[in-house]
C-alpha cells in the first residue's frame, strides 16, 4: 500500500511513515552504519515496546502520586487510564486496528489465568476497588495485553522471518499445553521441564531473522525469547514494587521477584508468540527455511520492501544464492537516495 502525501496510509500506525523514511536511508558500511542501526534497533524497540511503557508509568504514577482517601480507587483509576491510552492509541493511530484485536484476546486470556491464580493464592491484588471480576481488577488483564502488543508490534516493525520453523500444528499443540499446565499443576505434578524440553526439541534449530534498518539478521528463536522474558520480568518486579499485584512473600515488604519466576515467563513468551501467530501476526512469515530471504517487494517501497525499480534485480539475484539459508548468506537491496542506477544495488551479506 503506498504512502499518501502528508499521511497516514490505512491500515498503517503513524510510526510506518517514520521508519519507511529511516529504512530509505543510505549509510556507509563501517562502524558509523553500525552504529546508526543500534540506534534505529533501539529505537524500534521503544516503539514497540510503547504500550506496555505506559501501563508501566500508570502504575508507578498512581503509586507514588495518587492520594490516599480519594473518591475513586487507585485500581479504578488504573483500569480508565488503561482504557484511555487504548483508545488513545488508536484516535492517533499509534498502533494499528489489528494490534488492538491482539490486546483483546490477550486480555481476556490474561484475564481467565488471573481469575484461576488468584483464587489459588499464586498472588494477590492487595488495594480495593470497584471494576472488578471476583479479585481481579479490570486493569490486570492489560498487563497480558501489553506483551501481546509488544509481539504484535516488533513483529511487524522488525519484519519477522523464520527459517527451521517447526510445524505451526506442533507449534499450537504446545502452547496449548503450557496453558494447561499453568492450571493442572496446582493438582497434578508440574510438567514444565517436560515443556521445556520440549519446546527445545521443537525449536532448537529455528532462527528468527529480523531487520533493524537494511539488512536482515539472525539469532536463534530460543534467544530472542529469553531476552524477552528476562524483560518482562525487570517489569514485574516494577509492577510488584508499585503494588499492582503482590506475591504471598512480599506481604511483609517489597523485595525483588525471584529468578525462578523467570522460568514462568519464558513458558508465557511462547504461549504469547504462538498467540500473535494464529490472530495472524503482521506479515513477513516465512516457515518453509528454503530459498534466499529477501522481503517481497512491496508497492511504492516503502516498509522495507525491494522498490518496484529493484525488483528485476532483486529476482536475479534470489536466482544466483544458493538455496538453503542456513548455508547461505543473506542478501539484502538496499535503496539509496541517489537516482536508481548499478551502484544502487548493493548486495550485502549478514
Amino acid at each position: 500500500m503506498s504512502e499518501p502525501e502528508g499521511g497516514v496510509a490505512r491500515g498503517h500506525s503513524r510510526f510506518h511513515a517514520v521508519r519507511a523514511r529511516l529504512e530509505a536511508m543510505a549509510i556507509a558500511p563501517g562502524p558509523r552504519g553500525w552504529f546508526l542501526e543500534f540506534l534505529v534497533f533501539g529505537f524500534k524497540q521503544g516503539w514497540a515496546c510503547l504500550f506496555g511503557a505506559l501501563m508501566l508509568a500508570l502504575l508507578l504514577g498512581t503509586h507514588l502520586l495518587w492520594p490516599e482517601g480519594a473518591p475513586l480507587h487507585r485500581y479504578d483509576a488504573i483500569t480508565i487510564g488503561a482504557v484511555l491510552v487504548q483508545l488513545g492509541m488508536l484516535a492517533f493511530r499509534l498502533e494499528t486496528p489489528k494490534e488492538a484485536v491482539v490486546i483483546l484476546i490477550f486480555h481476556i486470556v490474561g484475564t481467565v489465568m488471573e481469575l484461576f491464580k488468584t483464587a489459588a493464592g499464586s498472588w494477590q491484588y492487595p488495594e480495593a476497588s470497584l471494576l472488578h471480576i471476583g479479585a481481579v481488577p479490570l486493569f490486570s488483564g492489560f498487563m497480558y495485553a501489553a506483551v501481546g502488543s509488544y509481539i504484535a508490534r516488533v513483529w511487524r516493525i522488525f519484519d519477522f522471518r523464520y527459517t527451521a520453523y517447526p510445524p505451526v500444528w506442533a507449534s499450537y499443540a504446545l502452547a496449548a499445553a503450557i496453558y494447561v499446565n499453568f492450571f493442572a499443576h496446582h493438582w497434578l505434578p508440574d510438567m514444565r521441564w517436560l515443556l521445556f524440553a520440549g519446546t527445545v526439541l521443537l525449536f532448537w534449530r529455528c532462527r528468527v531473522w529480523f531487520r533493524p534498518l537494511h539488512v536482515h539478521r539472525r539469532m536463534p528463536l530460543l534467544v530472542g525469547w529469553g531476552l524477552v522474558a528476562l524483560f518482562i520480568w525487570f517489569a514485574e518486579n516494577i509492577g510488584t514494587f508499585a503494588r499492582a499485584w503482590t506475591y504471598p512473600s512480599q506481604d511483609d515488604g517489597w523485595h525483588m521477584v525471584g529468578v525462578e519466576k523467570l522460568g514462568s515467563w519464558y513458558l508465557l513468551m511462547i504461549i504469547s508468540f504462538v498467540l500473535v501467530s494464529w490472530v495472524g501476526g503482521p506479515g513477513g512469515r516465512d516457515y518453509s527455511g528454503r530459498g534466499p530471504l529477501i522481503p517481497p517487494p512491496r508497492e511504492g517501497g516503502g516498509g522495507g520492501g525491494v522498490p518496484p525499480r529493484h525488483s528485476a534485480a532483486a529476482s536475479r539475484i534470489s536466482r544466483a544464492v544458493p538455496s538453503g539459508l542456513e548455508s547461505a548468506a543473506l542478501f539484502q537491496i538496499r535503496m539509496t537516495r541517489q537516482p536508481s542506477d548499478s551502484r544502487n544495488l548493493v548486495r550485502r551479506s549478514s
